[in-house]
Protein backbone atom coordinates (compact mmCIF):
# COMPACT_ATOMS: atom_id res chain seq x y z
CA UNK A 1 0.00 0.00 0.00
CA UNK A 2 1.17 3.43 -1.30
CA UNK A 3 1.04 6.17 1.42
CA UNK A 4 3.54 9.18 -0.08
CA UNK A 5 2.13 12.30 0.25
CA UNK A 6 3.16 15.76 -1.34
CA UNK A 7 5.15 16.20 1.70
CA UNK A 8 7.05 13.14 1.66
CA UNK A 9 9.04 14.78 -1.06
CA UNK A 10 10.58 17.30 1.40
CA UNK A 11 14.01 16.73 2.72
CA UNK A 12 13.90 16.35 6.16
CA UNK A 13 16.10 13.40 6.78
CA UNK A 14 19.12 15.50 5.63
CA UNK A 15 18.00 18.07 8.32
CA UNK A 16 18.09 16.53 11.05
CA UNK A 17 19.40 13.25 12.65
CA UNK A 18 17.95 9.85 11.61
CA UNK A 19 18.65 6.70 14.47
CA UNK A 20 22.03 4.62 13.88
CA UNK A 21 20.13 0.90 13.14
CA UNK A 22 17.00 0.04 11.69
CA UNK A 23 14.82 -2.85 10.45
CA UNK A 24 12.07 -4.09 8.60
CA UNK A 25 9.10 -3.23 10.90
CA UNK A 26 6.68 -6.14 9.12
CA UNK A 27 3.69 -3.59 8.00
CA UNK A 28 2.94 -3.55 4.47
CA UNK A 29 2.81 0.45 4.61
CA UNK A 30 6.32 0.95 5.87
CA UNK A 31 9.58 0.13 4.80
CA UNK A 32 12.00 0.40 7.85
CA UNK A 33 11.48 1.70 11.79
CA UNK A 34 14.30 2.16 14.33
CA UNK A 35 15.31 -0.90 15.48
CA UNK A 36 14.40 -0.94 18.99
CA UNK A 37 10.99 0.28 18.56
CA UNK A 38 8.46 -2.43 18.87
CA UNK A 39 5.83 -3.07 15.89
CA UNK A 40 1.97 -3.81 17.76
CA UNK A 41 -1.74 -3.70 17.16
CA UNK A 42 -3.47 -0.62 18.68
CA UNK A 43 -6.06 -2.97 19.94
CA UNK A 44 -3.05 -3.90 23.10
CA UNK A 45 -2.08 -0.66 23.57
CA UNK A 46 -5.27 1.60 24.25
CA UNK A 47 -9.63 1.37 24.76
CA UNK A 48 -11.74 2.64 22.29
CA UNK A 49 -14.94 3.97 23.15
CA UNK A 50 -15.02 4.26 26.73
CA UNK A 51 -17.79 3.42 28.76
CA UNK A 52 -20.28 5.42 29.98
CA UNK A 53 -20.87 3.34 32.81
CA UNK A 54 -17.82 5.69 34.48
CA UNK A 55 -20.37 9.32 34.83
CA UNK A 56 -23.15 7.92 35.28
CA UNK A 57 -23.81 8.37 39.03
CA UNK A 58 -22.75 11.79 38.47
CA UNK A 59 -25.58 14.35 39.40
CA UNK A 60 -27.57 15.04 36.39
CA UNK A 61 -26.93 18.42 36.54
CA UNK A 62 -23.20 18.08 36.39
CA UNK A 63 -22.22 20.56 33.10
CA UNK A 64 -19.58 18.85 30.87
CA UNK A 65 -18.42 20.59 27.17
CA UNK A 66 -20.58 19.72 24.30
CA UNK A 67 -18.58 19.21 20.79
CA UNK A 68 -20.68 19.09 17.52
CA UNK A 69 -18.61 17.93 14.51
CA UNK A 70 -18.05 21.67 13.76
CA UNK A 71 -16.44 22.41 16.85
CA UNK A 72 -13.59 19.84 15.48
CA UNK A 73 -11.01 21.63 14.01
CA UNK A 74 -9.22 20.48 10.81
CA UNK A 75 -5.23 19.80 11.80
CA UNK A 76 -6.42 19.36 15.03
CA UNK A 77 -8.04 20.99 18.42
CA UNK A 78 -11.51 21.31 19.70
CA UNK A 79 -13.44 24.74 20.49
CA UNK A 80 -14.93 24.54 23.82
CA UNK A 81 -17.74 27.52 23.62
CA UNK A 82 -20.63 24.98 24.80
CA UNK A 83 -21.82 23.14 27.53
CA UNK A 84 -24.82 21.24 28.59
CA UNK A 85 -25.90 19.24 31.30
CA UNK A 86 -25.16 15.73 31.86
CA UNK A 87 -28.36 14.78 31.65
CA UNK A 88 -28.84 16.06 28.29
CA UNK A 89 -26.31 14.17 26.48
CA UNK A 90 -25.24 10.74 28.25
CA UNK A 91 -28.00 8.73 25.99
CA UNK A 92 -27.06 10.40 22.72
CA UNK A 93 -23.87 11.51 22.16
CA UNK A 94 -20.46 10.05 22.43
CA UNK A 95 -18.75 10.25 25.74
CA UNK A 96 -14.45 10.97 26.11
CA UNK A 97 -12.52 13.13 28.97
CA UNK A 98 -9.68 14.67 29.34
CA UNK A 99 -6.51 12.59 28.00
CA UNK A 100 -8.56 11.25 25.40
CA UNK A 101 -7.50 11.10 21.41
CA UNK A 102 -10.70 12.05 18.84
CA UNK A 103 -10.85 10.96 15.10
CA UNK A 104 -13.59 12.29 13.26
CA UNK A 105 -14.78 9.06 11.32
CA UNK A 106 -16.74 10.48 8.69
CA UNK A 107 -15.71 11.84 5.16
CA UNK A 108 -14.49 14.24 4.63
CA UNK A 109 -13.97 15.27 8.26
CA UNK A 110 -11.62 11.94 8.59
CA UNK A 111 -9.76 13.01 5.52
CA UNK A 112 -9.43 16.77 6.44
CA UNK A 113 -7.90 15.65 9.69
CA UNK A 114 -10.33 16.66 11.56
CA UNK A 115 -9.64 15.02 15.38
CA UNK A 116 -8.58 16.37 18.93
CA UNK A 117 -6.50 15.45 22.17
CA UNK A 118 -8.90 16.08 24.26
CA UNK A 119 -8.05 18.58 27.59
CA UNK A 120 -9.98 21.27 29.34
CA UNK A 121 -12.99 20.06 29.39
CA UNK A 122 -15.72 21.48 31.72
CA UNK A 123 -15.80 18.85 34.60
CA UNK A 124 -13.03 17.17 32.81
CA UNK A 125 -15.08 15.32 30.42
CA UNK A 126 -17.31 15.67 27.14
CA UNK A 127 -19.91 14.76 25.13
CA UNK A 128 -19.79 14.94 21.48
CA UNK A 129 -20.97 14.27 17.75
CA UNK A 130 -21.42 10.16 17.04
CA UNK A 131 -19.70 11.01 14.72
CA UNK A 132 -15.99 10.51 16.64
CA UNK A 133 -14.04 7.43 17.34
CA UNK A 134 -12.59 7.93 20.93
CA UNK A 135 -9.33 5.85 21.95
CA UNK A 136 -7.75 6.09 25.22
CA UNK A 137 -4.30 5.42 25.82
CA UNK A 138 -3.14 2.71 28.01
CA UNK A 139 -0.27 2.55 30.08
CA UNK A 140 2.56 2.02 27.46
CA UNK A 141 1.13 4.58 25.05
CA UNK A 142 2.09 8.65 25.53
CA UNK A 143 -1.74 10.36 24.90
CA UNK A 144 0.33 13.17 22.89
CA UNK A 145 2.06 10.71 21.09
CA UNK A 146 -0.99 8.40 20.11
CA UNK A 147 -2.66 12.22 19.21
CA UNK A 148 0.31 12.52 16.41
CA UNK A 149 0.08 9.11 14.93
CA UNK A 150 -3.58 10.28 14.03
CA UNK A 151 -2.51 13.25 12.71
CA UNK A 152 -0.20 11.70 10.52
CA UNK A 153 -0.14 10.82 6.90
CA UNK A 154 -0.16 6.89 6.76
CA UNK A 155 -2.79 6.89 9.52
CA UNK A 156 -5.15 8.98 7.88
CA UNK A 157 -4.04 7.73 4.34
CA UNK A 158 -4.65 4.05 5.71
CA UNK A 159 -8.04 5.19 7.15
CA UNK A 160 -9.46 6.23 3.85
CA UNK A 161 -8.39 3.15 2.38
CA UNK A 162 -10.53 1.41 4.75
CA UNK A 163 -13.89 3.30 4.72
CA UNK A 164 -17.00 1.62 4.46
CA UNK A 165 -20.18 2.71 2.81
CA UNK A 166 -21.50 5.18 0.27
CA UNK A 167 -20.64 8.60 -0.95
CA UNK A 168 -20.96 10.95 1.40
CA UNK A 169 -21.79 8.68 4.39
CA UNK A 170 -18.41 6.44 4.07
CA UNK A 171 -16.88 6.04 7.45
CA UNK A 172 -13.52 4.63 9.19
CA UNK A 173 -14.31 1.66 11.30
CA UNK A 174 -13.53 0.58 14.94
CA UNK A 175 -11.64 -1.92 13.77
CA UNK A 176 -9.58 -0.14 11.56
CA UNK A 177 -7.98 1.82 14.79
CA UNK A 178 -7.86 -1.77 16.53
CA UNK A 179 -6.39 -3.64 14.02
CA UNK A 180 -3.08 -0.98 13.01
CA UNK A 181 0.04 -2.16 13.65
CA UNK A 182 2.17 0.41 14.57
CA UNK A 183 5.92 0.79 14.97
CA UNK A 184 6.16 2.35 18.59
CA UNK A 185 9.24 3.48 21.23
CA UNK A 186 9.19 3.40 24.58
CA UNK A 187 7.12 6.05 26.45
CA UNK A 188 9.85 8.22 27.27
CA UNK A 189 11.10 8.02 23.90
CA UNK A 190 7.33 8.94 22.74
CA UNK A 191 7.16 11.54 25.31
CA UNK A 192 10.24 13.47 23.89
CA UNK A 193 8.61 13.20 20.38
CA UNK A 194 5.48 14.46 21.21
CA UNK A 195 7.51 17.11 23.49
CA UNK A 196 9.70 17.91 19.98
CA UNK A 197 5.81 18.34 18.04
CA UNK A 198 4.58 20.58 20.40
CA UNK A 199 7.35 22.86 20.23
CA UNK A 200 7.07 22.88 16.27
CA UNK A 201 3.94 22.32 15.27
CA UNK A 202 3.47 25.39 17.99
CA UNK A 203 6.04 27.67 15.72
CA UNK A 204 4.04 25.99 12.30
CA UNK A 205 0.96 27.56 13.37
CA UNK A 206 1.85 31.15 14.65
CA UNK A 207 3.29 31.26 11.49
CA UNK A 208 0.05 30.00 9.70
CA UNK A 209 -2.08 32.27 12.05
CA UNK A 210 0.21 35.54 11.23
CA UNK A 211 -0.37 34.59 7.34
CA UNK A 212 -3.83 34.25 8.00
CA UNK A 213 -4.20 37.71 9.83
CA UNK A 214 -2.78 39.40 6.56
CA UNK A 215 -4.72 37.29 4.66
CA UNK A 216 -7.72 39.01 6.61
CA UNK A 217 -6.32 42.70 6.41
CA UNK A 218 -5.75 42.72 2.66
CA UNK A 219 -9.18 41.03 2.01
CA UNK A 220 -10.74 43.71 4.35
CA UNK A 221 -8.63 46.54 2.15
CA UNK A 222 -9.86 44.62 -1.05
CA UNK A 223 -13.23 45.09 -0.25
CA UNK A 224 -12.88 48.43 1.02
CA UNK A 225 -11.46 49.29 -1.88
CA UNK A 226 -14.20 47.91 -4.06
CA UNK A 227 -16.97 49.47 -2.60
CA UNK A 228 -15.36 52.83 -2.41
CA UNK A 229 -14.71 52.70 -6.14
CA UNK A 230 -18.51 51.59 -7.13
CA UNK A 231 -19.99 53.78 -5.03
CA UNK A 232 -17.52 57.18 -4.88
CA UNK A 233 -15.54 56.47 -8.23
CA UNK A 234 -11.76 57.68 -8.30
CA UNK A 235 -11.90 61.60 -7.59
CA UNK A 236 -11.99 62.47 -4.30
CA UNK A 237 -12.45 66.31 -5.22
CA UNK A 238 -15.72 65.20 -7.65
CA UNK A 239 -18.84 67.16 -6.84
CA UNK A 240 -21.33 64.83 -4.57
CA UNK A 241 -25.25 64.76 -4.54
CA UNK A 242 -27.71 62.59 -2.13
CA UNK A 243 -28.55 59.07 -4.17
CA UNK A 244 -31.81 59.54 -2.04
CA UNK A 245 -31.26 56.00 -0.86
CA UNK A 246 -30.57 55.76 2.94
CA UNK A 247 -28.35 52.60 2.80
CA UNK A 248 -26.23 53.86 -0.12
CA UNK A 249 -25.24 58.02 1.22
CA UNK A 250 -23.73 60.71 -1.33
CA UNK A 251 -22.56 59.96 -4.81
CA UNK A 252 -21.15 61.56 -7.41
CA UNK A 253 -23.34 64.34 -8.70
CA UNK A 254 -22.66 63.37 -12.30
CA UNK A 255 -24.01 59.55 -11.46
CA UNK A 256 -27.26 58.17 -11.48
CA UNK A 257 -29.22 55.56 -9.27
CA UNK A 258 -31.26 52.96 -11.26
CA UNK A 259 -32.76 49.89 -10.51
CA UNK A 260 -32.02 46.51 -11.89
CA UNK A 261 -34.98 45.90 -13.74
CA UNK A 262 -34.73 49.10 -15.98
CA UNK A 263 -31.47 47.83 -17.07
CA UNK A 264 -33.10 44.32 -18.39
CA UNK A 265 -33.60 43.55 -21.73
CA UNK A 266 -37.17 42.99 -21.61
CA UNK A 267 -39.42 42.24 -18.13
CA UNK A 268 -40.22 38.20 -19.57
CA UNK A 269 -36.30 37.65 -20.33
CA UNK A 270 -34.29 39.94 -18.47
CA UNK A 271 -34.06 38.72 -15.38
CA UNK A 272 -34.82 35.25 -14.81
CA UNK A 273 -34.75 32.59 -12.10
CA UNK A 274 -34.48 28.84 -13.18
CA UNK A 275 -37.06 26.34 -13.04
CA UNK A 276 -38.51 24.75 -10.04
CA UNK A 277 -38.77 20.93 -8.81
CA UNK A 278 -40.59 18.65 -11.37
CA UNK A 279 -39.60 20.67 -14.10
CA UNK A 280 -36.07 19.72 -13.60
CA UNK A 281 -36.75 15.95 -13.08
CA UNK A 282 -35.70 12.73 -15.01
CA UNK A 283 -32.23 14.81 -15.77
CA UNK A 284 -29.61 12.64 -17.29
CA UNK A 285 -26.17 12.04 -16.16
CA UNK A 286 -24.37 11.53 -19.55
CA UNK A 287 -23.39 14.39 -21.71
CA UNK A 288 -26.51 15.16 -23.70
CA UNK A 289 -24.64 18.70 -24.96
CA UNK A 290 -27.68 20.37 -23.25
CA UNK A 291 -26.44 21.53 -19.52
CA UNK A 292 -28.34 22.49 -16.40
CA UNK A 293 -25.77 25.28 -15.14
CA UNK A 294 -26.15 26.26 -11.26
CA UNK A 295 -24.35 27.42 -7.95
CA UNK A 296 -21.43 24.85 -9.21
CA UNK A 297 -20.43 26.74 -12.03
CA UNK A 298 -21.05 30.78 -10.48
CA UNK A 299 -18.92 30.17 -7.56
CA UNK A 300 -15.96 28.37 -8.92
CA UNK A 301 -16.03 30.89 -12.35
CA UNK A 302 -15.84 26.85 -14.13
CA UNK A 303 -18.99 26.75 -16.91
CA UNK A 304 -17.50 23.23 -17.58
CA UNK A 305 -18.06 21.77 -14.13
CA UNK A 306 -20.93 20.17 -13.70
CA UNK A 307 -22.72 16.70 -14.53
CA UNK A 308 -26.18 17.50 -15.07
CA UNK A 309 -27.83 16.93 -18.59
CA UNK A 310 -31.12 17.75 -20.11
CA UNK A 311 -32.58 16.33 -23.58
CA UNK A 312 -32.05 17.88 -26.82
CA UNK A 313 -36.49 17.78 -26.32
CA UNK A 314 -36.34 19.02 -23.04
CA UNK A 315 -33.44 21.74 -23.99
CA UNK A 316 -36.00 22.95 -26.36
CA UNK A 317 -39.21 23.26 -24.17
CA UNK A 318 -37.52 25.37 -21.90
CA UNK A 319 -35.32 26.87 -23.79
CA UNK A 320 -37.30 30.56 -24.48
CA UNK A 321 -37.66 31.16 -20.68
CA UNK A 322 -34.18 29.47 -19.16
CA UNK A 323 -31.58 29.14 -21.55
CA UNK A 324 -27.99 30.77 -20.85
CA UNK A 325 -25.87 32.39 -23.36
CA UNK A 326 -22.70 34.01 -23.43
CA UNK A 327 -22.48 37.45 -21.82
CA UNK A 328 -25.11 36.54 -19.83
CA UNK A 329 -24.92 37.51 -15.93
CA UNK A 330 -25.55 35.10 -13.30
CA UNK A 331 -26.22 35.22 -9.48
CA UNK A 332 -26.58 32.69 -6.71
CA UNK A 333 -29.48 32.82 -5.16
CA UNK A 334 -29.50 30.06 -2.21
CA UNK A 335 -26.64 29.42 0.25
CA UNK A 336 -23.60 32.01 -1.06
CA UNK A 337 -26.14 34.41 -1.99
CA UNK A 338 -25.02 37.03 -4.66
CA UNK A 339 -22.00 35.29 -6.12
CA UNK A 340 -21.93 36.44 -9.79
CA UNK A 341 -20.16 35.75 -12.66
CA UNK A 342 -20.07 36.92 -16.63
CA UNK A 343 -21.00 33.85 -18.54
CA UNK A 344 -18.09 32.93 -21.14
CA UNK A 345 -18.08 32.34 -24.54
CA UNK A 346 -18.13 28.81 -25.97
CA UNK A 347 -20.29 27.34 -23.10
CA UNK A 348 -22.39 24.28 -24.03
CA UNK A 349 -26.17 25.31 -24.64
CA UNK A 350 -27.93 24.90 -21.66
CA UNK A 351 -30.35 26.10 -19.04
CA UNK A 352 -30.21 27.74 -15.34
CA UNK A 353 -31.29 26.10 -12.35
CA UNK A 354 -33.53 26.85 -9.62
CA UNK A 355 -30.46 28.48 -7.44
CA UNK A 356 -29.65 30.86 -10.52
CA UNK A 357 -30.77 33.65 -10.97
CA UNK A 358 -30.23 35.05 -15.24
CA UNK A 359 -29.75 38.67 -15.30
CA UNK A 360 -29.59 39.88 -19.45
CA UNK A 361 -29.05 42.93 -19.18
CA UNK A 362 -28.49 46.18 -22.12
CA UNK A 363 -25.02 46.41 -22.03
CA UNK A 364 -25.13 50.23 -23.93
CA UNK A 365 -26.39 51.08 -20.44
CA UNK A 366 -23.99 49.24 -18.03
CA UNK A 367 -20.52 47.47 -18.72
CA UNK A 368 -21.29 44.16 -17.90
CA UNK A 369 -17.91 43.87 -15.90
CA UNK A 370 -18.57 46.79 -13.55
CA UNK A 371 -21.75 45.57 -12.55
CA UNK A 372 -20.12 42.18 -11.80
CA UNK A 373 -17.74 44.13 -10.04
CA UNK A 374 -20.56 45.59 -7.72
CA UNK A 375 -23.26 42.78 -7.53
CA UNK A 376 -20.27 40.04 -6.73
CA UNK A 377 -17.64 42.23 -4.89
CA UNK A 378 -18.79 45.54 -3.54
CA UNK A 379 -19.67 45.39 0.59
CA UNK A 380 -22.53 47.87 0.04
CA UNK A 381 -24.48 45.73 -2.27
CA UNK A 382 -23.92 42.22 -0.51
CA UNK A 383 -25.28 43.83 2.60
CA UNK A 384 -28.08 45.03 0.51
CA UNK A 385 -28.39 41.69 -1.20
CA UNK A 386 -29.06 40.48 2.61
CA UNK A 387 -31.22 43.08 3.64
CA UNK A 388 -33.61 42.57 1.32
CA UNK A 389 -34.17 38.81 1.01
CA UNK A 390 -37.18 37.50 1.62
CA UNK A 391 -38.46 35.31 4.75
CA UNK A 392 -35.24 32.17 6.05
CA UNK A 393 -31.65 32.52 5.05
CA UNK A 394 -32.00 29.41 2.93
CA UNK A 395 -35.32 30.72 1.26
CA UNK A 396 -32.87 33.23 -1.54
CA UNK A 397 -33.64 35.86 -3.40
CA UNK A 398 -36.01 36.15 -5.84
CA UNK A 399 -36.27 37.70 -9.30
CA UNK A 400 -38.39 40.49 -7.91
CA UNK A 401 -35.82 41.32 -5.28
CA UNK A 402 -32.99 41.32 -7.90
CA UNK A 403 -35.11 43.50 -10.32
CA UNK A 404 -35.77 46.32 -7.09
CA UNK A 405 -32.04 46.40 -6.50
CA UNK A 406 -31.24 50.20 -6.41
CA UNK A 407 -27.37 50.73 -8.01
CA UNK A 408 -25.30 53.99 -8.40
CA UNK A 409 -24.47 54.03 -12.34
CA UNK A 410 -21.71 56.30 -13.89
CA UNK A 411 -21.04 57.10 -17.08
CA UNK A 412 -20.56 55.02 -19.57
CA UNK A 413 -16.49 55.68 -19.89
CA UNK A 414 -16.02 56.36 -16.72
CA UNK A 415 -17.74 53.09 -15.65
CA UNK A 416 -14.97 51.47 -18.30
CA UNK A 417 -11.87 53.61 -16.44
CA UNK A 418 -13.64 51.53 -13.10
CA UNK A 419 -13.62 48.32 -14.07
CA UNK A 420 -9.83 49.04 -15.38
CA UNK A 421 -8.62 50.20 -12.03
CA UNK A 422 -10.06 47.84 -10.31
CA UNK A 423 -9.00 44.53 -12.24
CA UNK A 424 -5.19 46.02 -11.73
CA UNK A 425 -5.32 47.45 -8.30
CA UNK A 426 -8.11 44.45 -7.08
CA UNK A 427 -5.73 42.03 -8.76
CA UNK A 428 -2.35 43.36 -7.17
CA UNK A 429 -4.35 42.39 -3.77
CA UNK A 430 -5.77 39.22 -5.35
CA UNK A 431 -1.65 38.20 -6.36
CA UNK A 432 -0.86 39.34 -2.81
CA UNK A 433 -3.69 37.38 -1.05
CA UNK A 434 -2.80 34.08 -2.95
CA UNK A 435 0.95 34.24 -2.27
CA UNK A 436 -0.04 34.15 1.41
CA UNK A 437 -2.53 31.19 0.56
CA UNK A 438 0.27 29.18 -1.00
CA UNK A 439 2.73 29.56 1.78
CA UNK A 440 -0.33 28.55 4.45
CA UNK A 441 -0.29 25.56 2.36
CA UNK A 442 3.03 25.03 1.86
CA UNK A 443 3.49 25.66 5.70
CA UNK A 444 0.50 22.82 6.68
CA UNK A 445 2.54 20.39 4.12
CA UNK A 446 5.71 20.49 5.95
CA UNK A 447 3.71 20.40 9.13
CA UNK A 448 2.06 16.62 7.95
CA UNK A 449 5.72 15.74 6.84
CA UNK A 450 7.14 16.67 10.07
CA UNK A 451 4.75 14.52 11.98
CA UNK A 452 4.71 11.77 10.02
CA UNK A 453 8.77 11.43 9.86
CA UNK A 454 8.44 11.91 13.48
CA UNK A 455 6.08 9.51 14.74
CA UNK A 456 7.51 6.56 12.53
CA UNK A 457 10.95 7.22 12.89
CA UNK A 458 12.55 8.91 9.74
CA UNK A 459 14.09 11.53 12.24
CA UNK A 460 15.38 11.21 15.88
CA UNK A 461 14.67 14.17 17.90
CA UNK A 462 15.43 12.82 21.37
CA UNK A 463 18.90 14.82 21.49
CA UNK A 464 17.12 18.11 20.21
CA UNK A 465 14.38 17.92 23.11
CA UNK A 466 16.79 17.25 24.98
CA UNK A 467 19.19 20.14 24.48
CA UNK A 468 16.29 22.62 23.31
CA UNK A 469 16.57 25.83 25.46
CA UNK A 470 13.45 26.35 27.56
CA UNK A 471 10.64 28.99 25.93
Amino acid sequence: MSVTEPGDTLDLTSARPQYDEYEDPEVEWLDEAPAHWETARFRFLLETSPSKTEVRDLPDTTEVSFVPMESVKENGGLDLGETKEIEEVIDGYTYFRDGDVLVAKITPCFENRKGALASDLTNGIGFGTTELHVLRPGPDLDERFLYYVTMSHPFRKIGESTMYGAGGQKRVSNDFVENLRWPVPSPPEQDAIATFLDRETGRIDALIEKKEELIDLLEEKRTALISRVVTKGLDSDVEMQDSGVEWLGEIPAQWKTVRLKHLATAPEDGIQMGPYGSMLKGLESRDTGYKVYGQENIISGEFKAGHRWLSEERFHEMADRYELQPEDLVLTRKGSIGNSRIVPKGIQSGIIDSDTIRLRLRWEKIDRHFLQWLLHEAWYMQTKIALVQRGAVLSGLNTNTIENLIVALPPTDEQEQLVKYLNSEAGRLDEQISTMEEGIDRLKEYRTALISAAVTGKIDVREEVAVAPAE
